[in-house]
């Protein structure tokens, strides 16, 4: 069970090295391997947070589409009109469309080979004239998009295979006509020459005295060659091996053609730039695993991502072939020597670097675009950071903290993303093993301990980051409660190199008389007089009543008491900080479960502003860092909403979890989610919580429709009598309606649909991209 209340399905352990779950559409080449065919399914661009594996674009939105009854009643009508249009003038009624033909003189040929060949190619055109006046009026264009992903499927191809460019329509169709002509003078009797090399081949014994067998054979094999010859020419002058290659069935070996960047893929799942780069032995040893399956999609991505790099430097070309030759999948492995991970809870492609947390709802209140699509997250989204809200039970843990946490520890095991867990034990955000490096606090088993500075080297940005952790929810001010800890955290650095341990500030902030004075004594062994005088002005700022140092003391006596240094523990593990973000970590931070719940939010708020001062602060942001919190109850501080806006360009995120905006004070709730791009809001959360999601999803315009009923007074004696009687049996009265249609500015989700009428295990979810594209509001079913 979630922190949030919802039982988990036990998940299906995946066996080692298989490919990713196959998209809805075909395979492009179901006789491939299922990782081939996984590298090779088309990913279109689609907008902020749609899933691209095996997406198909939609059309763009008629707002004037024609419904399928009346669309496929208007072909046809179209097409019964053409038909009796020809009909017409097959049966000579309408003489004047043979005007053409007598005022060219082409009638006073007569029934010569010339004549008759002009008469039947003027009629094809006339046929062609009819399909194309009636394809416009019957909407033939509409009707072939409308219906054209059914053809593709018929013929085994991907929905998303590319149309033919326009010009080669037409050079295609003009080949196709001008066959339909030649074949039919040539069969008809009235072009005969191409009969000569026949009669000129075969001896007159063989047809003088009737067809013999061997003519029989002669003439068909001749018509066979001059159709194959006919064909040949026509497709050759047409283009039309063109069209076969694109729409070739896939029973015939056909695969389709898909945009450009599907063709890119394409040669990336053979690995021919690597082949074009000159390291050739690479590119097949690395498609021979493939093909065997050896390699798992995580190894793709990871080596992928190494060859980036490579083409970045050329001159790292040689040490990527010889790794490649050497370890194959295995190479660029994680520093952990992990190629995956043992549980996989939700479905992730690790070349768009998505992972599904859901599908939108198909209603109007959804855009058009995202209608019936699966819902997605990426560092592309995630680098502007997430708000979820949502009361325990909704399913912020279980349909998207995990399944967050599960594709950033994909993505750092593929060396591009780094990331940080927090939450209790019971939070489930994944198994032991999914994690280089776990910190339990208050376990005096636990390998690593949390530094509460930070990483920080300046006396005074640890001081600031401690003093943010400890009383950055209250009214305290921070620059002062900073001011009191760096009077002692600066000598104490000064007298032995490093930074006081929790108990040991603690004492020193107690005024603890015999520390204080080995203190004192050890600076001026030191020498460090300036260090004695900050030491002077913390004794003389002691003896103050407002003095903070007792507060701050009662805040660490709160960790000290939930076992955040593990006491003697502590000597035999290892300081972990966030500025060591810089590498491909996989970080879980378990906090105390219970009893400690104050502790808990000191912690959290400490690891929140820790992080936004170091990825803030990192010389190479080439890594994704992100940082989630499954419970950032009270972790909400002016400071921390200011480090929220400074993530995007440090490529890095947040993912905050809340129960209730009730959680953060009343003066930072505006700014939170101004702070963060994506929102979401999960059904059940309070009016006064939807009230603020409402204004910062804004309005939108709309068509109002208002619809007005007044009495019938219209007509004669005949009528008013007709609806005395109608009344008399229905006891209603006849109406009139008027429909007025007007533009109005309305909320794209209101307060009051926030909080009723989001069904349960469904969210509201807007994403913004670090690019800066946003998108509206969206209702996903999660799962």
């Amino acid at each position: 069970m979630t922190t949030d209340g919802e039982v988990r399905r036990t998940p299906v352990v995946p066996p080692q090295h298989t490919a990713p779950p196959l998209p809805r559409q075909e395979p492009a080449e179901p006789a491939a391997p299922p990782l081939v065919r996984w590298a090779r399914t088309p990913r279109p661009a689609a907008g902020a947070g749609i899933w691209r594996l095996g997406h198909v674009p939609k059309p763009p939105q008629d707002p004037h589409r024609l419904g399928d009854r009346e669309l496929h009643g208007t072909a046809l009508l179209a097409l019964l009109a053409g038909w009796l249009v020809w009909s017409l003038y097959d049966n000579r009624y309408l003489r004047a469309v043979d005007w053409p033909l007598d005022w060219a003189g082409a009638r006073s040929w007569g029934p010569t080979t010339a004549g008759i060949s002009v008469l039947h190619t003027y009629q094809v055109l006339f046929i062609c004239l009819l399909a194309y006046v009636f394809g416009r009026l019957g909407h033939a264009p509409e009707l072939w998009r409308r219906h054209r992903p059914t053809a593709l499927r018929l013929l085994g191809l991907p929905p998303g295979t590319e149309p033919l460019e326009r010009a080669v329509v037409l050079r295609a169709t003009a080949a196709a006509v001008a066959g339909y002509v030649v074949w039919t003078l040539s069969f008809r009797g009235v072009w005969t020459f191409w009969l000569e090399p026949l009669y000129a081949l075969v001896p007159d014994a063989w047809w003088e005295n009737g067809d013999t067998t061997a003519y029989t054979v002669a003439y068909n094999v001749h018509y066979v060659l001059y159709a194959l010859l006919l064909a040949l020419a026509l497709g050759l002058a047409g283009g039309w091996g063109t069209v076969w290659r694109r729409y070739r069935p896939a029973w015939l070996g056909g695969h389709g053609a898909g945009t450009p960047r599907d063709r890119e893929r394409e040669r990336q799942a053979e690995w021919s730039e690597l082949r074009e780069a000159g390291a050739a032995g690479a590119a097949d040893h690395l498609a021979g695993e493939m093909r065997t399956g050896a390699m798992s999609d995580l190894d793709y991505a990871r080596i992928e991502h190494a060859w980036r790099a490579v083409r970045a430097r050329p001159t790292a070309l040689e040490q990527f072939e010889a790794a490649v030759l050497g370890d194959g999948a295995g190479a660029f492995v994680h520093p952990s020597g992990r190629r995956d991970l043992t549980v996989r809870t939700a479905r992730h492609d690790l070349l768009t670097r998505q992972v599904c947390i859901g599908r939108a709802v198909d209603e109007e209140r959804n855009p058009y675009e995202h209608r019936g699509e699966e819902i997605a997250l990426d560092p592309a989204v995630l680098g502007t950071s997430l708000l979820a809200v949502g009361p325990p039970g909704s399913g912020k843990t279980g349909r998207v903290i995990r399944p967050v946490t599960e594709a950033l520890c994909l993505h750092a095991l593929t060396g591009q993303a780094a990331v940080v867990a927090v939450g209790t034990a019971r939070s489930a955000l994944g198994p032991d093993d999914a994690f280089d490096i776990i910190v339990r606090i208050g376990d005096e088993r636990s390998t690593h301990v949390l530094d509460p500075y930070g990483g920080a080297a300046d006396t005074d940005e640890a001081a600031a980051l401690l003093a943010e952790a400890l009383v950055g929810d209250t009214e305290t001010d921070l620059r002062t409660a900073a001011a009191v800890l760096a009077q002692l955290i600066g000598p104490f650095q000064a007298a032995y190199g490093h930074f006081p341990g929790i108990p040991e500030l603690r004492a020193m902030l107690d005024g603890a008389p015999a520390l204080l004075a080995t203190l004192r004594e050890d600076l001026g062994h030191a020498g460090a007089w300036s260090q004695q005088r900050e030491l002077d002005a913390r004794a003389r700022q002691a003896q103050r009543p407002d003095d903070l140092g007792p507060r701050l003391a009662d805040q660490l006596a709160l960790l000290d008491r939930a076992g955040f240094s593990h006491g003697e523990a502590a000597r035999r593990t290892r300081p972990f900080s966030l500025s060591s973000l810089e590498h491909p970590l996989r970080v879980r931070v378990d906090l105390p479960a219970t009893g400690h719940a104050e502790a808990r939010r000191v912690i959290t708020r400490m690891l929140l502003a820790q992080f936004t001062a170091a990825v803030a602060a990192r010389p190479d942001r080439t890594l994704f860092a992100a940082l989630v919190l499954d419970d950032a109850t009270s972790a909400i501080t002016p400071g921390t909403v200011r480090g929220l806006t400074q993530l995007r360009p440090a490529n890095a995120g947040a993912v905050l979890s809340l129960r209730t905006l009730d959680d953060v004070p009343a003066a930072l709730r505006s700014g939170l989610l101004g702070a963060v791009g994506c929102r979401m809001a999960f059904s059940g959360i309070t009016t006064w919580d939807a009230e603020h999601f409402a204004r910062a999803w804004g309005t939108a315009w709309t068509e109002d429709r208002d619809v007005t009923s007044t009495p019938d007074r219209s007509g004669g004696v005949v009528r008013r009598f007709t609806r005395g009687v109608r009344k008399l049996f229905t006891g209603r009265e006849a109406t009139t309606e008027s429909v007025t249609v007007r533009r109005v500015e309305r909320e794209r989700w209101s307060a009051s649909e926030l909080a009723h009428r989001v069904p349960p295990r469904h969210a509201v979810l807007s994403l913004t991209t670090v690019a800066g594209e946003a998108g509206p509001p969206v209702l996903v079913r999660l799962g």
